[in-house]
């Protein structure tokens, strides 16, 4: 697999959450799963005092042991009860389209800590999730065909999520990518519209209700 961060573009990455019922990680097993690892991490969540990035569906994280990550929308133009984002891990791109996002000049050389102040970035939640990770690869599959991941993921204030993503290089590889992940979501007993909303969208929601309040105001997204 190609890691973001070498690409100057970044992966797109195509997912579909769900709540995930009793009995999914036997129902997994029983798919052919592999469990990859169980792994507890803190995410921390930053924005502009307006929220000019999720307002305009942009989510920059900082997580803990493995650095920066911005997500924005891809642009498949297929609706459905799934998300489709570019992923951005190197520093210096994630950077770059911060500046672009939120018409900033001067700026695209810097490091992140170096434009946190100056971009008007602060902390807007912050959170600890245990996830299992799950790996599945369909008998048949060509090498070159996406590689279906399952996160079972639990936050400490008791939101419990499923995602079942895939990465892709290219637009063009979206379609194929998911098709798969609704077969396998169906495999899964998820209702076919079921739209889960993301981790940081119901600690929003809970605790910084103003804001969970006017991101509605201008998209329904279920990002993190």
């Amino acid at each position: 697999m190609i890691l973001a961060d070498s690409m100057a573009q970044g992966l797109i990455e195509v997912e579909r959450k769900f709540i995930p019922g009793p009995g999914i990680e036997e129902r997994l097993q029983e798919l052919g799963g592999i469990l990859e690892h169980r792994i507890t991490f803190r995410d921390t969540y930053y924005d502009t005092p307006e929220l000019s990035l999720m307002r305009s569906n942009h989510w920059l994280r900082q997580r803990e042991g493995s650095g920066w990550e911005l997500k924005y929308p891809g642009a498949s133009g297929i609706s459905g009860p799934h998300t489709e984002y570019k992923e951005l891990t190197s520093e210096s791109a994630v950077v770059a389209q911060l500046c672009e996002v939120l018409g900033a000049k001067g700026l695209g050389d810097g490091t992140m800590a170096a434009v946190l102040g100056p971009l008007g970035l602060q902390e807007v939640a912050s959170f600890v999730t245990k996830r299992s990770s799950w790996k599945l690869v369909f008998p048949g599959v060509n090498e070159e065909e996406p590689v279906l991941k399952v996160d079972l993921d639990t936050a400490d204030f008791g939101y419990a999520v499923g995602e079942v993503e895939a990465l892709v290089q290219e637009e063009a590889e979206v379609p194929t990518a998911l098709k798969k992940i609704n077969s396998l979501s169906s495999m899964l007993g998820v209702p076919a519209q079921e739209r889960a909303p993301g981790k940081l969208i119901v600690y929003l929601q809970h605790f910084r209700p103003q804001d969970y309040r006017r991101l509605l105001e201008v998209n329904s997204s279920t990002e993190d």
